[in-house]
């Protein structure tokens, strides 16, 4: 089989982040992806983040309606370490014996892939890097991004990926304002940041209810 591995901050998880893992599902052919939600990254700082346990469990309410989606905890509990995916790929790979593991980035994330930690172990540690194309395509940027890493170019596969206009930061702002959120991210998701009052937000746990 066929598994991907989608890592990120997750902060919080929100709708475009379930259409890019349906559409890796449909345009690499996988059987299932792991969501991978980034403990300590080692090259930026978290912005507003509640927590990794916080964002497991928005992660968990997000994933948790979809059989072929799972979460992984491998990055969460290394203790405030760094996690690198050079090393979380292997670890992946020890648990799920005789799959391939696809590694699914987007194109920022894919053209930066020569700077990271040991890129070559992760060429190594996976059957082929996905990259996510939306409209207007970004092939050949990523392609020259990486033609100076040994084997990256023969390892990648474009799926594609609508253009969603939500982010992470769109959200936690709104939250911040006491703006409504449902629809940006599923709705146990947006009853947890209100319930906890996530990102300042002071929304109660049953907002985002309403007729159909």
């Amino acid at each position: 089989m066929r598994i991907g591995v989608f890592g990120g901050v997750f902060n919080p998880p929100h709708l475009g982040h379930l259409v890019c893992a349906q559409e890796a599902c449909a345009g690499l052919g996988l059987g299932l992806v792991v969501w991978v939600p980034a403990g300590t990254p080692p090259h930026r700082e978290i912005e507003d983040d509640p927590g990794i346990e916080e964002r497991l469990t928005m992660c968990e309410y997000a994933v948790s309606a979809d059989e072929r989606f799972r979460l992984s905890r491998v990055e969460a509990d290394l203790g405030g370490r760094p996690g690198y995916m050079a090393d979380t790929l292997p670890a992946l790979a020890e648990r799920a014996p005789g799959d391939d593991l696809v590694l699914i980035l987007g194109g920022d994330q894919a053209r930066r892939l020569p700077g990271w930690h040991d890129p070559e172990r992760v060429l190594t540690a996976v059957a082929a890097i996905g990259v996510a194309e939306r409209e207007g395509g970004e092939r050949e940027d990523v392609l020259d991004a990486v033609r100076e890493l040994p084997g990256a170019r023969d390892k990648i596969e474009f799926f594609d990926m609508p253009r969603i206009g939500i982010s992470s930061t769109l959200v936690r702002a709104r939250a911040r304002e006491r703006r409504p959120i449902r629809y940006l991210v599923p709705d146990k998701v947006a009853a947890y940041i209100g319930a906890q009052s996530l990102y300042r937000a002071a929304v109660p746990a049953g907002a985002g209810r309403g007729t159909a």
